[in-house]
């Protein structure tokens, strides 16, 4: 019974948000604008006045309004600059900030890094267990013993993440394209979460039967949150990729990219930084390169290419 009463509640927050679902979000919004407005000392001793403003996504600092006040306070105080969160919920929303030049910097998926690499500039690279590299996570419902590889998906529902996600989207399309499958027909039906977590969920309770899940994400639900990841069964991993990075405008200065860059390298060994390093389950950043996402280019070449 609870499971259905999971399982129903998930398809409803899906597809038909109720006024207290809507209340929740419009609450979540205005506690998220609030935690992104620049602290009073930091606005009384920014150095010239300007603001930073940072684009993220759901996909790694869903609901958590603390941490992301905590985090912008550290990085006002190390840039001596206000720091604005411009959070929106898909990838293509920040892209786009990005590109008309509407906020300075962004944490994206490594996927729309690639497709706008002549717009955009490559910060850092979060570093996860020791590398600046993930991997995409094919699941199925816990309970599902029969399924062992995508093909065996064939005329079930899919839950994808994101369209612009390279582990939540590309990388399911290009292993299905490599099989000699058409990936629009391929599945009885599809539909976006637009958030990782809700991928995990949707399989979990059984409204999707199979997924495509940040394996960043499905792994720090494991360890926060085990009785979700708990309900799936992974069937496949992706080669190792290029990690989600941080990335600047184009005409971003090089003064402003190298500040903020350098701050992210020097934040493991900050007490406070390593401290919220720890709360993301991450090691630290590294400059990475751009060749680090060749293995993204190559599959969206496949995939846009189709």
């Amino acid at each position: 019974m609870a499971g259905e009463a999971a399982r129903a509640t998930l398809i409803i927050s899906l597809m038909f948000p109720s006024d207290r679902t809507l209340l929740r979000t419009r609450r979540r919004r205005l506690l998220l604008a609030l935690a992104s407005l620049p602290a009073w000392p930091a606005a009384a001793t920014s150095a010239d006045g300007a603001v930073v403003r940072i684009g993220l996504t759901p996909v790694f600092l869903d609901d958590q309004v603390s941490f992301l006040g905590q985090w912008r306070a550290w990085l006002e105080k190390k840039l001596d600059r206000a720091v604005v969160f411009v959070q929106r919920g898909n990838y293509r929303e920040i892209s786009d900030l990005l590109r008309a030049g509407k906020i300075d910097f962004a944490w994206l998926c490594g996927y729309p890094y690639i497709r706008h690499r002549r717009e955009f500039r490559l910060v850092a690279v979060p570093l996860w267990r020791g590398q600046p590299l993930y991997q995409s996570y094919l699941i199925v419902p816990a309970d599902d013993h029969k399924t062992h590889s995508i093909g065996e998906l064939r005329g079930k529902v899919f839950a994808y993440s994101d369209p612009d996600s390279n582990s939540g989207f590309l990388y399911p399309q290009y292993l299905l394209l490599q099989q000699g499958e058409r990936p629009s027909s391929f599945f009885a039906r599809t539909f976006f979460t637009w958030a990782h977590r809700k991928v995990v969920e949707a399989v979990g309770v059984g409204l999707a039967d199979g997924g495509a899940v940040d394996g960043y994400v499905w792994e720090t639900l494991a360890e926060g949150r085990p009785d979700l990841t708990a309900a799936t069964r992974i069937i496949n991993r992706s080669p190792l990729l290029g990690y989600p990075p941080f990335v600047a405008r184009s005409d971003i200065p090089a003064r402003d990219l190298e500040q903020f860059r350098q701050v992210l390298l020097g934040m493991q060994a900050d007490p406070l930084g390593s401290e919220l390093l720890g709360r993301l389950r991450l090691d630290g950043f590294t400059v990475g390169k751009p060749a680090l996402f060749d293995g993204i280019a190559q599959m969206a070449e496949r995939v846009d290419g189709k």
